[in-house]
């Protein structure tokens, strides 16, 4: 009797391979139906840890070999199209020479097991129409997302391509900005001091952009790329410098912003930043919170932080970030650094683990979700000092999206956590300089003193404002004061000033 419910050819591929057992095919199949089928089955496999990317990049190619020799076998005309799990699976014809793949596994032979019923209904949804022009990805409204296709709808990448590509990254750096856009239709736009300026008056095709982009990418990351539609990562390019991209497809194509980031860790001179700040690497227990809008210098901050730590304790530090931007080398701390998709699958994953890890000090590159949050309260409370970034835009709204993001029946427990483990918040912002040369902070700085924790623990954040207000000698900084010394200095002119400030009447006062 045919099975009502065929593996998929990644899955049984993977099994043929020796890659993975039978019952772990059934587990991924399982976990694919809890998250839908749209997910693909080799990147449930990574996260379930049956294989790695090296794998899933064999299999894929394998799998394309199996497609292309039954289509020569049968015709086109007798192909079926795959379950949409496979079809999602299509692999990239910018990897390396693939290695041969093993020959295709009986059961690839066998006839599909689940017949069409009727062409007339089946016909439309057997589309894959290898043949289609590119254009073809947009829809013919010109409205709505391009959809994610197989890599072979990328353009090829040459040298050229790749040489034009970094010298829109030198031009970036000898400008003095901090990102790079490359977008179809568009000239390159860079930012610098906040404020996005053109690079020329000639808009890029859209070829062109994505073979620019395509050209910083390994084989595996490209895979990633056409699977997915969006990856992040980090790589230093020789003589430049290290950059962290965001590649993206939208309705034109697509799309990579780069960012700038500096070899080493910055110190917090370097940032402009307060040498007080230093005080809140001390602690031995406990978290500390950068906050911000994207955008606001939250990494550098927690990188000079980390740095700080790193070269007056001797502790192990743990870094869990997506992707990996400073590169931090051991000084007087033992650093490790995790990349959350690359080194493991997800922050709360490598947080759990943390914790047998021996770990003095966690640096956390982003309070995500719920699960995340939970596990660095948790490590927080059990003797490890936690450094996390979290975008909010200010201290008290720091700490009412921490307890929010818990049901209403665990938000007392939560409140209660967090007046005894929270140790400060520092909500910051990067506002033009009145002269031009680049941009300066404004910090808000919370310290939870025992006043701050009892209105914490008793659900009266709102009152925190007063004591934020007043209590500078303390160490206390509200944002709009902050704001208002730097106008006062000229520093930065009262029109910028108050596109931040939350009361307009903290400049004139």
């Amino acid at each position: 009797m045919t099975d009502p419910n065929p593996a998929p050819l990644l899955g049984r591929l993977a099994v043929h391979l020796k890659m993975i057992s039978m019952d772990q095919l059934a587990d991924a199949i399982r976990a694919q139906g809890r998250v839908g089928e749209e997910a693909p089955l080799g990147e449930i496999l990574v996260k379930l840890g049956l294989i790695d990317r090296t794998q899933q990049a064999k299999l894929m190619a394998a799998q394309q070999q199996v497609i292309a020799k039954q289509k020569a076998k049968t015709g086109p005309a007798a192909v079926r199209p795959a379950p949409p799990a496979a079809r999602s699976e299509a692999p990239s014809l910018f990897s390396e020479e693939p290695e041969p793949a093993a020959p295709p596994p009986p059961v690839a032979a066998k006839p599909a097991p689940r017949p069409a019923p009727a062409p007339p209904v089946r016909a439309p949804v057997a589309a894959p129409a290898p043949t289609a022009p590119r254009a073809a990805s947009v829809s013919a409204s010109g409205s709505g997302p391009a959809p994610i296709g197989p890599a072979s709808d990328f353009a090829v990448s040459t040298d050229a391509d790749r040489e034009r590509f970094l010298d829109f990254l030198r031009l970036a750096i000898e400008r003095g900005a901090s990102d790079v856009h490359l977008h179809p239709g568009a000239p390159a736009v860079i930012r610098v001091a906040g404020r996005l300026e053109a690079t020329s008056d000639a808009p890029l095709e859209r070829d062109a952009v994505e073979r620019m982009v395509l050209s910083a990418l390994d084989a595996s990351q490209r895979e990633t790329l056409a699977a997915r539609g969006e990856l992040d990562v980090c790589h230093t390019f020789a003589g430049i410098g290290r950059f962290r991209a965001n590649l993206y497809r939208e309705q034109r194509g697509l799309d990579g912003v780069f960012r700038f980031i500096s070899a080493t860790p910055p110190t917090l001179e370097q940032l402009g930043l307060p040498a007080r700040l230093a005080k809140f690497t001390t602690y031995h227990q406990g978290m500390v919170i950068v906050t911000g809008p994207s955008g606001c210098g939250k990494s550098s901050t927690m990188a000079a932080l980390v740095n700080l730590i790193n070269e007056e304790r001797r502790e192990h530090i743990l870094t869990i970030e997506d992707p990996i931007e400073y590169v931090h080398a051991s000084k007087r701390c033992l650093v490790n650094q995790r990349s959350a998709g690359n080194h493991t699958s997800s922050f709360a994953r490598a947080l759990r683990a943390a914790l047998r890890e021996d770990p003095d000090v966690i640096a956390i590159g982003e309070l995500r979700d719920l699960e995340t949050v939970s596990l660095a309260l948790s490590a927080a409370e059990t003797g490890h000092f936690v450094l996390a970034t979290l975008h909010t835009d200010n201290a008290i709204r720091t700490v009412n999206r921490l307890v929010g993001s818990f049901p209403a029946d665990q938000q007392d427990q939560v409140r209660t956590m967090l007046s005894e483990s929270l140790r400060a918040v520092i909500s910051q912002r990067l506002l033009p300089r009145a002269d031009g040369n680049g941009r300066v902070p404004a910090l808000e700085t919370m310290i939870v003193t025992r006043a701050v924790a009892n209105l914490i623990r008793e659900n009266k954040t709102f009152q925190i404002h007063s004591i934020l207000q007043t209590g500078g000698s303390q160490g206390q900084a509200l944002l709009d004061n902050s704001i208002r010394e730097l106008v006062q200095k000229g520093v930065v002119t009262a029109e910028e000033a108050a596109r931040h400030v939350e009361d307009s009447k903290a400049i004139a006062a």
